[in-house]
């Protein structure tokens, strides 16, 4: 192979995040929080700095924690979806490996129904609740992305684990987002 083992790995955030998220103000009700997603998924089409998906994740003061774009292509990381992105900073800026460690309830917005890597994901993270704004069959419809197989009661095994689901939020306004990339050609991966 002629390169040395990885002992570390390092993904980021495009740096223009900055410059649309507000982490002092509140985002009162679901629509604020999918506008941000969605937002967050524009931009990052328009930017060309990764695929057509974004997240947030925020507490139960409606502030935001984190914030989280597709970055799978620039980083050349498979996991670098929006949602693990979220989810893996407010991980860290709240020093847990489970948000809800200690007590709060959080939520995710997302512009998109999560993956099958990101559906095994929410499990694990300490959400309560998830927002959603294009169906999975939207991405696959639109795109030409493989989101993989869930189960057939997905939104029910999440309740089952008290992880609230909500989607359907501001779904032209994703599927929209998903059109533009398709038409800009992708990279799909």
């Amino acid at each position: 192979m002629g390169a040395e083992l990885v002992s570390a790995f390092r993904l980021a955030l495009p740096e223009w995040i900055a410059d649309i998220t507000d982490e002092d103000r509140a985002y009162p009700g679901d629509l604020a929080k999918m506008e941000l997603a969605v937002r967050l998924a524009r931009e990052n089409v328009r930017r060309a700095s990764g695929g057509p998906f974004g997240a947030a994740i925020f507490d139960e003061a409606d502030r935001l924690v984190a914030v989280g774009v597709n970055r799978v292509v620039p980083m050349h990381a498979s996991i670098a979806h929006a949602e693990i992105m979220a989810i893996v900073c407010a991980q860290q800026r709240l020093g847990r490996h489970r948000l809800d460690e200690g007590g709060g309830r959080f939520l995710l917005a997302t512009s998109a129904q999560p993956c099958c890597q990101c559906y095994g994901a929410l499990f694990w993270a300490g959400l309560s609740e998830l927002l959603i704004g294009a169906r999975g069959e939207d991405v696959e419809r639109l795109t030409e992305f493989d989101e993989g197989p869930l189960p057939e009661d997905w939104i029910g095994a999440l309740a089952r684990r008290g992880i609230t689901v909500r989607r359907d939020l501001l779904r032209e306004e994703a599927c929209a987002v998903l059109a533009e990339y398709a038409s800009a050609g992708g990279p799909f991966y």
